[in-house]
């Protein structure tokens, strides 16, 4: 895959860059990662590190790190990125996404995830995108759940959290015969 920027009205993704280790570190003060993931930036040797393996994932061909530029806040906003990249059956995931206090709940969410569905589907033709989310976590999966994701089903306690929790984690999908009615409907106002 190649790193790409993708922007809209409202979002920009550029490809996430050593030096954005600055734009980040004051917004992963704001963000407890670990509460429902694996990964846990809280500290700026945690963050780097966090960086380090989504670029050394990057270079495997298992993922494509973003940073997030609200462009209507005209600021650094967070992470996201695809991962668990499969090129032979053509799955991916769209996940590691995290804002700062500012951007969560404005709807720059939803436009992120308009431009990685649509780049993921129209540009790189994989066959399906999943989300894997903590199953406590009810803000993300009626996010999800908003933008036509379908409930697959439930790894049980297949990932250590904070404090050694083993959450379960819940997975959904879109298909691509389904995202031109998702496009349409859904994100019909980001797609004209």
């Amino acid at each position: 895959m190649k790193a790409k920027t993708l922007q809209n009205k409202r979002a920009k993704l550029l490809p996430l860059e050593p030096f954005h280790y600055r734009d980040l570190l004051p917004l992963s003060r704001q963000v407890d990662l670990h509460q429902y993931g694996s990964s846990d930036i809280s500290s700026p040797k945690k963050l780097k590190a966090y960086m380090n393996e989504a670029f050394d994932k990057k270079e495997l061909g298992l993922a494509l790190p973003f940073i997030i530029f609200d462009k209507k806040l005209e600021r650094f906003a967070g992470s996201t990125r695809f991962g668990n990249v499969n090129k032979k059956n053509k799955v991916l995931q769209i996940g590691w996404t995290w804002l700062g206090d500012d951007f969560r709940g404005s709807g720059l969410n939803r436009h992120i995830k308009f431009l990685m569905l649509s780049y993921a589907f129209e540009k790189l033709y994989f066959e399906k995108v999943e989300f894997r989310i903590d199953e406590r976590n009810t803000r993300s999966r009626r996010a999800v759940e908003k933008i036509g994701g379908v409930l697959e089903g439930i790894l049980r306690k297949n990932m250590i959290t904070k404090n050694g929790f083993r959450r379960s984690s819940v997975c959904y999908g879109i298909l691509r015969e389904e995202w031109d009615e998702i496009k349409n409907s859904i994100f019909k106002d980001l797609s004209t």
